[in-house]
């Protein structure tokens, strides 16, 4: 259907429709999913096939699991990569022969931060064609190696190449790892799955910018490398083990499926599940699912495929949100430990506690995005009553607030870092902390929007998504500290603040005409899912 047609559709005909993303979640009281009947009502969606090798029919521990270590991954591969930032102070002390600038040494970091999003131009289109647990083997491996790399590195030079090497390695945990995560839970249970993801993705860099200065100043630069040495190679080995293959083929959702259909489709599979051979379903075992499946479709056209996403308005939407929210997190990591270490505060080997505030503003991102992310997608449902039809859609109403807290964190950060005084610190840690809450939201909320819409292409539009924001985190960390020693701290995260509210106002648009937009991509997404 074309954009125009979409627009022009009466209120009761868009609320027929039923796009990818529109799926039946309740049904007359009873559940109709693979557990068997539930008072609740709840219809697991997807739809789970008769497959054993079907993620969806993992069991549930085995979920956990797996979940854990792909959010594990996700960790470590922040923490590598902000770990040396308390730590860039002591450069100059242990390389006399080799001094370099602060906004040299800054450079670190960018290179990092722009090869964790720059390497799913290949990480994704492979994970495509290969499968999920190839990928994410062979990058948590690279990033074992290049962290081993990182601590024996002779020169300034040779740590550059190192670091940008240790980036790629960790890039997948920020597409790859989300879509495994997406692939092996139900509609209504991804909210909180997405959210144990995005604790560990956050934690990554506050945790590593506050042990990294303590580690430097008491061990030694290099130790900082051989701590991220024995995560990563914890991280390769779980993933090696307990990470099983997610990437499976079902039926494309069809646009013009009525909800009655859909309900109908999700009790034949749960018969078929139950007639299923035991036999059968028992020959899958623990070790069959850590092997390698073929090679799906052709590797070009899926190098092509994530581009196609940015057509996609779910896909710009969450790009912006998270390379500005990634962007400022970053560029305060980088900075905000080099502030605290000057006068008037002289923090020393305890500028990484500059990070306690992006820990708390986790704590509390987290306890708001579990207890709002699924439970406001069934208030929806059941409110407005629509034969138990849950949209992508509902779950963004829980981004408004905290995009508003991280839009005043920015001017809270910069008025503080501009006017330094003895407790001004308090103003640098709340800053912190507000966008560090909002940053929770985005891989809970927006990245489960991308996997609600758009199913099979969900690792496509997360590419699209890392890139910008390993470009925009890259570029901010380039450029800000020579700003900051030009201009003062307020002019650039007085800017970043401005950009960050122009990209949360774009979550109403999405949020009251997603669904339209939806109807009007359906056949682009089910031919590009093909």
């Amino acid at each position: 259907m074309a954009w125009k047609e979409a627009f022009e559709l009466s209120p009761s005909e868009v609320r027929a429709a039923t796009p990818p993303g529109t799926v039946i979640l309740l049904e007359n009281g009873t559940d109709v999913g693979i557990e068997g009947p539930s008072s609740n009502g709840l219809v697991r969606q997807p739809q789970p096939s008769s497959n054993p090798r079907d993620p969806l029919n993992f069991p549930f521990w085995r979920k956990l699991v797996a979940l854990f270590m792909v959010s594990f991954y996700a960790f470590v591969a922040n923490f590598t990569s902000s770990g040396i930032a308390p730590a860039l102070q002591l450069w100059n002390f242990t390389f006399p022969h080799d001094q370099r600038s602060y906004s040299e040494l800054s450079t670190l970091i960018a290179i990092n931060i722009l090869f964790l999003g720059a390497s799913n131009i290949w990480w994704v289109p492979l994970s495509n064609w290969m499968g999920r647990r190839p990928v994410l083997v062979l990058a948590s491996l690279l990033m074992t190696c290049c962290t081993i790399w990182c601590g024996v590195a002779p020169s300034f030079h040779s740590l550059f190449a190192a670091r940008l090497f240790q980036g790629a390695g960790g890039g997948a945990a920020d597409s790859v790892a989300p879509v495994v995560a997406g692939e092996m839970f139900f509609v209504h249970q991804r909210g909180r799955a997405m959210g144990v993801y995005t604790v560990f993705l956050s934690l990554g860099p506050f945790v590593g910018g506050l042990a990294g200065g303590y580690i430097s100043f008491d061990k030694g630069w290099e130790y900082t490398f051989w701590v991220g040495t024995a995560l990563s190679a914890f991280s390769f080995v779980g993933m090696a083990i307990f990470v099983p293959e997610t990437l499976f083929e079902r039926p494309i959702y069809q646009t013009d499926q009525s909800p009655e259909d859909q309900v109908n489709d999700s009790k034949a599979q749960s018969e078929r599940i139950e007639d299923a051979n035991p036999t059968e379903q028992k020959h899958f075992t623990f070790i069959q699912s850590l092997g390698f499946g073929p090679v799906r479709g052709n590797i070009l056209t899926l190098a092509i495929r994530p581009w196609k996403s940015l057509y996609l308005p779910g896909t710009l939407v969450v790009m912006l949100h998270y390379a500005g929210l990634v962007g400022g997190v970053v560029t305060i990591s980088a900075i905000g430990a080099q502030l605290v270490a000057e006068p008037p505060y002289l923090w020393g080997a305890n500028a990484g506690l500059i990070n306690v505030g992006g820990l708390i503003g986790t704590a509390l991102g987290y306890i708001y995005t579990h207890f709002t992310s699924d439970r406001i997608v069934r208030r929806q449902v059941r409110k407005n009553n629509q034969h138990g039809v849950t949209e992508a859609e509902h779950r963004l109403p829980t981004m408004f607030f905290p995009l508003a807290i991280t839009t005043s964190g920015f001017f809270v950060f910069g008025f503080c870092a501009q006017n330094p005084g003895p407790y001004r610190w308090v103003g640098l840690e709340a800053g912190f902390a507000m966008l560090s809450f909002g940053l929770m939201q985005v891989p809970s909320v927006g990245f489960n929007y991308l996997v609600d819409s758009y199913h099979s292409l969900a690792a496509d539009c997360l590419t699209m998504v890392t890139i910008l924001r390993a470009v925009i985190a890259f570029s901010w960390t380039f450029f800000v500290a020579h700003w900051i020693e030009e201009r003062g701290a307020a002019e650039p995260f007085g800017i970043f603040g401005m950009l960050m509210g122009i990209f949360g106002l774009l979550t109403v648009p999405l949020w009251l005409f997603g669904k339209r937009m939806r109807i009007a991509t359906a056949s682009s997404v089910e031919r590009w899912s093909r």
